[in-house]
Protein backbone atom coordinates (compact mmCIF):
# COMPACT_ATOMS: atom_id res chain seq x y z
CA UNK A 1 0.00 0.00 0.00
CA UNK A 2 2.34 2.46 0.92
CA UNK A 3 4.83 1.61 -2.05
CA UNK A 4 1.73 2.29 -4.50
CA UNK A 5 1.14 5.22 -3.05
CA UNK A 6 4.64 6.67 -2.79
CA UNK A 7 4.49 5.57 -6.76
CA UNK A 8 1.63 7.47 -6.97
CA UNK A 9 2.82 11.05 -5.59
CA UNK A 10 5.81 10.21 -7.77
CA UNK A 11 3.97 10.24 -10.83
CA UNK A 12 1.95 13.38 -9.53
CA UNK A 13 5.29 15.11 -9.03
CA UNK A 14 6.66 14.22 -12.58
CA UNK A 15 3.41 15.24 -13.68
CA UNK A 16 3.76 18.49 -12.19
CA UNK A 17 7.15 19.23 -12.66
CA UNK A 18 6.28 18.82 -16.33
CA UNK A 19 3.07 20.98 -16.68
CA UNK A 20 5.42 23.82 -15.11
CA UNK A 21 8.07 23.65 -17.48
CA UNK A 22 5.61 23.67 -20.32
CA UNK A 23 4.36 26.60 -19.23
CA UNK A 24 7.68 28.29 -18.58
CA UNK A 25 8.32 27.23 -22.48
CA UNK A 26 4.90 29.04 -23.16
CA UNK A 27 5.42 32.10 -21.12
CA UNK A 28 9.47 32.85 -22.45
CA UNK A 29 8.41 31.67 -25.88
CA UNK A 30 9.85 34.74 -27.10
CA UNK A 31 13.16 34.22 -25.72
CA UNK A 32 15.47 33.32 -28.22
CA UNK A 33 16.89 29.31 -28.41
CA UNK A 34 18.33 29.20 -31.66
CA UNK A 35 19.84 31.09 -34.97
CA UNK A 36 16.05 30.53 -36.59
CA UNK A 37 14.76 32.18 -32.99
CA UNK A 38 16.13 35.38 -32.81
CA UNK A 39 13.79 38.37 -31.96
CA UNK A 40 14.35 41.86 -31.92
CA UNK A 41 12.55 44.47 -30.46
CA UNK A 42 12.40 47.85 -33.12
CA UNK A 43 11.47 50.54 -30.48
CA UNK A 44 10.44 53.75 -32.56
CA UNK A 45 9.93 57.72 -31.43
CA UNK A 46 6.57 56.78 -33.43
CA UNK A 47 4.33 55.62 -35.93
CA UNK A 48 2.75 59.44 -36.93
CA UNK A 49 5.20 60.13 -39.97
CA UNK A 50 6.15 58.29 -43.45
CA UNK A 51 9.68 58.69 -41.95
CA UNK A 52 9.20 56.14 -39.76
CA UNK A 53 7.22 53.73 -42.08
CA UNK A 54 10.15 53.85 -44.17
CA UNK A 55 12.29 52.45 -41.33
CA UNK A 56 9.90 49.89 -40.38
CA UNK A 57 10.22 48.66 -44.18
CA UNK A 58 14.17 48.59 -43.92
CA UNK A 59 13.69 46.73 -40.62
CA UNK A 60 11.42 44.00 -42.22
CA UNK A 61 13.51 43.22 -45.47
CA UNK A 62 16.22 42.87 -43.23
CA UNK A 63 14.48 40.37 -40.84
CA UNK A 64 13.29 38.59 -43.92
CA UNK A 65 16.86 38.18 -45.73
CA UNK A 66 18.21 36.95 -42.10
CA UNK A 67 14.97 34.52 -41.37
CA UNK A 68 14.80 36.24 -37.95
CA UNK A 69 11.83 37.57 -36.32
CA UNK A 70 11.49 41.75 -35.99
CA UNK A 71 8.78 43.27 -34.43
CA UNK A 72 8.21 47.42 -34.47
CA UNK A 73 6.34 49.65 -32.32
CA UNK A 74 6.36 53.22 -31.48
CA UNK A 75 4.29 56.09 -29.68
CA UNK A 76 1.29 57.52 -30.87
CA UNK A 77 3.38 61.13 -30.61
CA UNK A 78 7.18 62.11 -30.61
CA UNK A 79 6.42 63.35 -27.20
CA UNK A 80 5.40 60.52 -25.28
CA UNK A 81 8.35 59.90 -23.13
CA UNK A 82 6.73 57.72 -20.89
CA UNK A 83 5.02 55.44 -23.43
CA UNK A 84 8.18 54.73 -24.81
CA UNK A 85 9.24 53.77 -21.52
CA UNK A 86 6.88 51.05 -20.72
CA UNK A 87 7.44 49.73 -24.60
CA UNK A 88 11.33 49.40 -24.08
CA UNK A 89 10.30 47.91 -20.78
CA UNK A 90 8.02 45.59 -21.80
CA UNK A 91 10.59 44.33 -24.57
CA UNK A 92 13.33 43.51 -21.68
CA UNK A 93 10.13 41.86 -19.73
CA UNK A 94 9.58 39.78 -22.84
CA UNK A 95 13.51 38.87 -23.21
CA UNK A 96 14.65 40.22 -26.66
CA UNK A 97 17.17 38.55 -28.24
CA UNK A 98 18.35 42.23 -28.91
CA UNK A 99 16.61 45.98 -28.79
CA UNK A 100 16.74 48.62 -32.10
CA UNK A 101 15.97 51.99 -30.03
CA UNK A 102 15.72 55.02 -31.48
CA UNK A 103 15.33 57.45 -28.07
CA UNK A 104 12.77 60.23 -27.63
CA UNK A 105 14.76 61.21 -24.34
CA UNK A 106 18.78 60.69 -24.45
CA UNK A 107 18.98 60.79 -20.82
CA UNK A 108 15.43 59.23 -19.46
CA UNK A 109 16.45 56.07 -21.47
CA UNK A 110 18.99 55.34 -20.11
CA UNK A 111 18.36 53.23 -17.02
CA UNK A 112 16.27 51.02 -19.37
CA UNK A 113 19.07 50.41 -21.54
CA UNK A 114 21.68 49.93 -18.71
CA UNK A 115 18.81 47.17 -17.11
CA UNK A 116 18.64 45.39 -20.80
CA UNK A 117 22.77 44.88 -20.86
CA UNK A 118 22.23 44.04 -17.17
CA UNK A 119 20.11 40.89 -18.48
CA UNK A 120 22.05 39.92 -21.63
CA UNK A 121 20.24 41.93 -23.76
CA UNK A 122 22.06 44.12 -26.35
CA UNK A 123 20.88 47.86 -27.68
CA UNK A 124 21.52 49.23 -30.90
CA UNK A 125 20.10 53.02 -31.12
CA UNK A 126 18.87 54.26 -34.79
CA UNK A 127 18.11 57.98 -35.60
CA UNK A 128 18.49 59.38 -31.73
CA UNK A 129 21.02 57.70 -29.38
CA UNK A 130 21.36 58.02 -25.83
CA UNK A 131 23.74 59.47 -23.29
CA UNK A 132 25.80 56.34 -22.67
CA UNK A 133 28.39 54.17 -24.10
CA UNK A 134 26.67 50.68 -23.24
CA UNK A 135 24.64 50.65 -26.70
CA UNK A 136 26.78 48.46 -29.13
CA UNK A 137 26.13 51.13 -31.93
CA UNK A 138 24.68 53.72 -33.50
CA UNK A 139 22.96 53.78 -37.07
CA UNK A 140 22.19 57.45 -37.96
CA UNK A 141 22.83 60.43 -39.82
CA UNK A 142 25.20 62.65 -38.63
CA UNK A 143 22.51 64.95 -37.56
CA UNK A 144 25.35 67.72 -36.62
CA UNK A 145 26.71 67.68 -39.93
CA UNK A 146 23.66 67.30 -41.45
CA UNK A 147 22.68 71.32 -39.40
CA UNK A 148 25.75 72.66 -40.79
CA UNK A 149 24.49 71.67 -44.67
CA UNK A 150 21.56 73.09 -43.92
CA UNK A 151 23.33 76.24 -42.61
CA UNK A 152 24.86 76.63 -45.57
CA UNK A 153 21.91 76.28 -47.82
CA UNK A 154 19.91 78.55 -46.11
CA UNK A 155 22.86 81.14 -46.10
CA UNK A 156 23.10 80.77 -49.78
CA UNK A 157 19.09 81.18 -50.68
CA UNK A 158 19.21 84.54 -48.26
CA UNK A 159 22.84 86.16 -49.64
CA UNK A 160 24.00 85.28 -46.13
CA UNK A 161 22.45 87.85 -44.27
CA UNK A 162 19.23 88.78 -42.28
CA UNK A 163 16.75 87.29 -39.49
CA UNK A 164 16.59 82.86 -39.69
CA UNK A 165 14.30 81.72 -37.22
CA UNK A 166 14.63 77.51 -36.33
CA UNK A 167 11.65 75.26 -35.45
CA UNK A 168 12.69 71.96 -34.00
CA UNK A 169 10.76 68.81 -33.16
CA UNK A 170 12.18 68.48 -29.23
CA UNK A 171 14.87 69.63 -27.31
CA UNK A 172 15.40 66.02 -25.79
CA UNK A 173 16.08 63.63 -28.23
CA UNK A 174 19.78 63.58 -29.88
CA UNK A 175 18.77 64.13 -33.20
CA UNK A 176 16.70 67.55 -32.17
CA UNK A 177 19.52 69.07 -30.52
CA UNK A 178 22.52 67.45 -32.90
CA UNK A 179 20.52 69.03 -35.52
CA UNK A 180 19.98 72.41 -34.18
CA UNK A 181 23.54 72.68 -32.07
CA UNK A 182 25.12 72.38 -35.66
CA UNK A 183 23.18 74.40 -37.67
CA UNK A 184 23.14 77.24 -34.86
CA UNK A 185 27.38 77.17 -34.41
CA UNK A 186 27.50 76.94 -38.10
CA UNK A 187 25.58 80.36 -38.52
CA UNK A 188 27.86 81.65 -35.58
CA UNK A 189 31.09 80.87 -37.21
CA UNK A 190 30.58 80.88 -40.48
CA UNK A 191 27.81 83.64 -41.34
CA UNK A 192 28.46 86.96 -39.12
CA UNK A 193 25.58 89.21 -41.02
CA UNK A 194 22.86 86.72 -39.99
CA UNK A 195 20.99 86.79 -37.06
CA UNK A 196 18.90 83.50 -35.69
CA UNK A 197 16.64 84.08 -33.41
CA UNK A 198 15.95 81.81 -30.47
CA UNK A 199 14.88 78.21 -31.35
CA UNK A 200 11.15 77.21 -30.98
CA UNK A 201 9.94 73.79 -30.08
CA UNK A 202 7.00 72.22 -31.99
CA UNK A 203 7.13 68.27 -31.03
CA UNK A 204 6.85 67.74 -34.82
CA UNK A 205 3.21 68.44 -34.98
CA UNK A 206 2.45 70.05 -38.05
CA UNK A 207 -0.09 72.41 -36.49
CA UNK A 208 1.80 73.48 -33.69
CA UNK A 209 4.63 74.03 -35.74
CA UNK A 210 2.75 75.93 -38.18
CA UNK A 211 1.27 78.61 -35.59
CA UNK A 212 5.14 78.82 -34.50
CA UNK A 213 5.76 80.02 -38.22
CA UNK A 214 2.87 82.24 -38.48
CA UNK A 215 3.99 83.81 -34.67
CA UNK A 216 7.35 84.06 -36.13
CA UNK A 217 6.56 86.09 -39.08
CA UNK A 218 4.37 88.13 -37.30
CA UNK A 219 6.70 89.02 -34.76
CA UNK A 220 9.44 89.83 -36.62
CA UNK A 221 8.94 91.79 -39.98
CA UNK A 222 12.43 91.18 -40.88
CA UNK A 223 12.60 87.39 -40.94
CA UNK A 224 14.05 86.30 -44.06
CA UNK A 225 15.02 82.70 -43.19
CA UNK A 226 13.84 79.45 -41.53
CA UNK A 227 14.99 76.29 -40.63
CA UNK A 228 13.15 73.04 -39.49
CA UNK A 229 14.53 70.36 -38.15
CA UNK A 230 12.38 67.01 -38.92
CA UNK A 231 9.17 66.31 -41.18
CA UNK A 232 6.60 67.37 -39.08
CA UNK A 233 8.60 70.98 -38.45
CA UNK A 234 8.50 71.17 -42.36
CA UNK A 235 5.11 70.49 -43.14
CA UNK A 236 4.02 72.59 -40.47
CA UNK A 237 6.67 75.55 -41.07
CA UNK A 238 5.16 75.41 -44.94
CA UNK A 239 1.62 75.86 -44.13
CA UNK A 240 2.44 78.67 -41.50
CA UNK A 241 4.32 80.51 -43.76
CA UNK A 242 1.79 80.06 -46.62
CA UNK A 243 -0.73 81.36 -43.80
CA UNK A 244 1.09 84.26 -43.38
CA UNK A 245 1.25 85.34 -46.59
CA UNK A 246 5.37 84.96 -46.47
CA UNK A 247 6.04 81.89 -48.69
CA UNK A 248 7.26 84.52 -51.26
CA UNK A 249 10.27 86.29 -48.57
CA UNK A 250 10.72 83.70 -46.31
CA UNK A 251 13.14 80.91 -47.43
CA UNK A 252 12.49 77.43 -45.69
CA UNK A 253 15.02 74.69 -45.79
CA UNK A 254 13.70 71.54 -43.81
CA UNK A 255 14.73 67.81 -43.04
CA UNK A 256 13.69 64.85 -43.97
CA UNK A 257 11.30 64.03 -46.76
CA UNK A 258 7.61 62.66 -46.94
CA UNK A 259 5.35 62.72 -49.85
CA UNK A 260 3.82 66.00 -48.22
CA UNK A 261 6.84 67.63 -48.08
CA UNK A 262 8.05 66.49 -51.84
CA UNK A 263 4.46 68.06 -53.06
CA UNK A 264 5.31 71.17 -51.16
CA UNK A 265 8.79 71.46 -52.66
CA UNK A 266 7.40 71.29 -55.88
CA UNK A 267 4.65 73.70 -55.49
CA UNK A 268 7.47 75.92 -53.84
CA UNK A 269 6.46 76.51 -50.70
CA UNK A 270 9.79 74.56 -49.26
CA UNK A 271 12.62 75.57 -50.87
CA UNK A 272 14.66 72.39 -50.01
CA UNK A 273 15.38 69.84 -47.68
CA UNK A 274 18.30 67.52 -45.87
CA UNK A 275 17.61 63.99 -46.94
CA UNK A 276 18.23 61.33 -44.72
CA UNK A 277 18.09 56.91 -45.58
CA UNK A 278 15.57 55.98 -43.47
CA UNK A 279 15.08 52.56 -44.96
CA UNK A 280 19.12 51.93 -44.32
CA UNK A 281 18.62 53.19 -40.50
CA UNK A 282 16.40 50.15 -40.18
CA UNK A 283 17.68 47.35 -42.58
CA UNK A 284 21.47 48.37 -40.94
CA UNK A 285 20.29 48.52 -37.50
CA UNK A 286 18.90 44.89 -37.91
CA UNK A 287 22.08 43.49 -39.67
CA UNK A 288 24.39 44.84 -37.73
CA UNK A 289 22.58 43.62 -34.06
CA UNK A 290 22.18 40.47 -36.29
CA UNK A 291 26.16 40.20 -36.27
CA UNK A 292 26.78 41.08 -33.03
CA UNK A 293 24.29 37.83 -31.83
CA UNK A 294 26.68 36.11 -33.71
CA UNK A 295 29.98 37.06 -32.45
CA UNK A 296 31.13 39.23 -35.49
CA UNK A 297 32.43 42.79 -35.26
CA UNK A 298 30.53 45.41 -35.86
CA UNK A 299 31.37 49.55 -35.92
CA UNK A 300 30.55 51.74 -33.41
CA UNK A 301 28.87 54.18 -35.68
CA UNK A 302 26.77 53.33 -38.84
CA UNK A 303 26.90 56.53 -40.67
CA UNK A 304 23.42 56.25 -43.14
CA UNK A 305 24.20 59.77 -44.93
CA UNK A 306 22.41 63.09 -45.49
CA UNK A 307 22.29 65.17 -48.81
CA UNK A 308 20.34 68.40 -49.67
CA UNK A 309 17.44 68.16 -51.89
CA UNK A 310 15.90 70.86 -53.86
CA UNK A 311 13.72 71.84 -57.27
CA UNK A 312 17.22 71.50 -58.58
CA UNK A 313 18.20 68.05 -58.04
CA UNK A 314 14.46 66.18 -56.85
CA UNK A 315 14.38 64.38 -60.55
CA UNK A 316 17.93 63.01 -60.66
CA UNK A 317 17.49 59.12 -60.63
CA UNK A 318 19.63 58.68 -57.31
CA UNK A 319 17.70 61.20 -55.44
CA UNK A 320 13.86 59.77 -56.42
CA UNK A 321 15.26 56.25 -55.35
CA UNK A 322 16.38 57.74 -52.26
CA UNK A 323 13.21 59.43 -51.79
CA UNK A 324 11.25 55.99 -52.61
CA UNK A 325 10.07 57.55 -56.12
CA UNK A 326 10.70 55.50 -59.01
CA UNK A 327 14.52 56.25 -60.63
CA UNK A 328 12.45 58.13 -63.63
CA UNK A 329 9.39 60.16 -64.07
CA UNK A 330 6.59 58.80 -66.25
Amino acid sequence: MYKTRAAFLILILVFSVSLFAVGRREVSADRPLGEEDLFISVISKGFQHEFWQTVRRGTMEAAEELGIRVTFEGPATETMVDVQMTMMRNAIIRRSSAILLAALDAEAMVPLVEEAVAQGIPVATFDSGVNSDLPVTVVATDNRAAGVLAADRLARLIGAEGTVGVIVHDSTSLSGVDRRDGFLERMRSAYPRITVLEPVYGGGFHDRSAELAVEMVRRHPDLVGVFSANEGSTVGAALGLQEAGAVDRVALVGFDASAQQIQLLRAELIDGFVVQNPFNMGYLGIRALHDHLGGRAIPRRIDTGAVYVDRTNIDHPEIRVLLGLSPSRS
